[in-house]
């Protein structure tokens, strides 16, 4: 797979006593991940975290301590994860959701958050705006309307057809997101949404299961905590329906889904440490401009569509960034 550089990332500086701050007080820093997935699942991110960490200098168990609270997929959780870690004082916490950096800004103005998302940092409440966060919140955002209107000109363009489901989780912040968008989608694609409500994730194998084939020429899964944390139960209900997907996270294709196309989550972490170092150097989160990636990847599955019986176009296949055979 050919991974492309991320906008703007840092150059590295040592430390030193003489820069760093914490050094001048005699303590160490605590950093602190927040987030909505197993531990396993965030595995990966982690390590994108502590790698770009490590490029600027900063070692856990040497210069930082390192703090860590998992959601397990169950939304309700960031709240009270959210508090344990305000009541630690951490110095920083790096949050993987909307809902996760709402929950700690809802709890502390002081404490400064550094979040990764795919939703939109803008209307999700966690930032004035991307230039001037205005907060004590910045950091990376994939802006999810715009990966939604490139997923869904995906889909049209493999698969044709002009009605497309989506699995959308009610109540969440991104179906509030599709929601929103969903006329100017199908006014510009010129396709029609068929949302596919999943409360609860064991109602996920049902709700499938009930998509109409003869209807519904593809699938759209949407970026949310509750799908994220079962791709396989996702995928498999999707694969008896014999329709071709497209989903949010990579994980979906580890599992034997169809296409993914997004920003590749681990470059995403590791430029993220590049704030966490200049908060930790003195910067003011709302100094900081919220960035976006300037790169996405598209990875097609061609296995898993010769098991559906579908055709992905040579087109497509020739603009992939990965293609598993």
């Amino acid at each position: 797979m050919r991974r492309r550089e991320f906008l703007s990332s840092a150059a590295a500086t040592a430390l030193g006593c003489s820069t760093n701050v914490f050094a001048q007080e005699q303590r160490i820093p605590r950093i602190a991940r927040l987030s909505p997935l197993s531990r396993e699942a965030d595995r990966p991110m982690i390590e994108a975290l502590l790698a770009g960490l490590q490029e600027r200098g900063w070692v856990e168990g040497q210069n930082f301590t390192f703090e860590t609270r998992f959601a397990d997929g169950e939304g309700d959780r960031l709240s009270r994860l959210a508090a344990e870690l305000v009541a630690l004082k951490v110095d920083v916490i790096v949050t993987g959701s909307n809902p996760g950096a709402l929950a700690v800004k809802k709890l502390t103005s002081e404490i400064p958050v550094v979040f990764v998302t795919t939703g939109d940092p803008i209307s999700g409440g966690l930032v004035a705006s991307l230039r001037r966060p205005e907060a004590n919140l910045t950091g990376v955002t994939a802006l999810g309307v715009e990966l939604t209107t490139k997923r869904l000109e995906l889909l049209k363009e493999s698969f044709g057809g002009r009605r497309i489901a989506v699995l959308t989780h009610p109540g969440s912040p991104y179906t509030k997101e599709f929601v929103g968008e969903r006329n100017d989608l199908e006014r510009a694609l010129s396709i029609e949404l068929e949302p596919i409500a999943v409360p609860d994730a064991t109602d996920l194998p049902s709700r499938i299961a009930n998509i109409s084939r003869e209807r519904i020429a593809s699938l759209l899964v949407l970026s949310d905590i509750m799908f994220i944390t079962n791709p396989q139960v996702i995928v498999n209900s999707v694969a008896s329906r014999g329709l071709p997907a497209m989903y949010p996270d990579r994980a979906f294709i580890g599992a034997g889904g169809l296409m993914f196309y997004g920003a590749p989550l681990r470059i995403m972490y590791r430029h993220a440490a590049t704030y966490v170092d200049k908060i930790l150097r003195g910067a003011k989160p709302s100094d900081l401009p919220v960035e976006q990636p300037t790169s996405f990847e598209l990875v097609v599955n061609v296995k898993t569509a010769r098991t559906l019986g579908l055709t992905i176009p040579p087109t497509l296949l020739a603009r992939a960034d990965e293609v598993i055979e």
